[in-house]
């Protein structure tokens, strides 16, 4: 399994045109692959959307957007509305939940930090031995590594009812010495994060996760 996390940034105000667009075209879309997730960001980077789509692997991936093309209505008539375009594929560790159709947020927070290539596995080590501790205070939409794209990203997703929750959950874990992953804690290696990026995201109405 593979995820494509395609990121638009688009000019000021077009996030409510774009989405009656996309959602429009996506009717016909989906008959050739479904969403799992489309959101635009709330807090972090303004005028941005990302859409998720899955695939068995790169092969299906390409067939299906040829597909889609050449049946006409795809992609969507936004041009006008982007100024720019990222495309990176990710993949999702054992330890990660399937993203499925359901209501999980409406907020959902993404988290991804850029490590070194022995940091992806270390803090996934890290993780492994913390995870069903944090699990405990809320539920985990999926943790993913890139494999195209950007390079060494370790990318997690949370859902949380509202934003109050968020922090409460956050709060309740760390006081509990569950979170964040301490690799000395766990017994692993050590890892460093070298970057790390937040957003805060609503889905679209269409959006098969809310």
């Amino acid at each position: 399994m593979i995820y494509e996390f395609r990121t638009y940034d688009l000019k000021p105000h077009a996030v409510a045109e774009f989405e009656k667009r996309f959602g429009e075209a996506y009717e016909n879309r989906k008959a050739f692959s479904p969403l799992a997730a489309f959101w635009h960001a709330e807090i972090g980077p303004l005028n941005q959307v990302i859409h998720v789509w899955p695939y068995r692997d790169l092969a299906e991936r390409n067939r299906v957007r040829e597909e889609a093309q050449k049946a006409g209505g795809w992609p969507p008539k936004t041009a006008e509305l982007i100024l720019a375009q990222r495309s990176d594929i990710y993949i999702p560790y054992p330890m990660s939940p399937e993203m499925r159709p359901g209501r999980q947020g409406p907020y959902f927070e993404m988290r991804i930090y850029t490590l070194n290539q022995p940091g992806l596995v270390n803090i996934a080590r890290a993780w492994e031995h913390f995870l069903p501790q944090r699990l405990k205070f809320g539920p985990l939409t999926a943790v993913l590594r890139s494999e195209l794209g950007g390079i060494n990203k370790f990318m997690h997703i949370w859902p949380y009812p509202s934003l109050d929750a968020r922090a409460d959950i956050r709060r309740r874990a760390q006081e509990a010495g569950v979170w964040p992953p301490s690799a000395q804690k766990a017994g692993t290696p050590p890892y460093e994060l070298l970057h790390q990026e937040n957003r805060i995201l609503l889905p679209a109405a269409f959006s098969p996760l809310q």
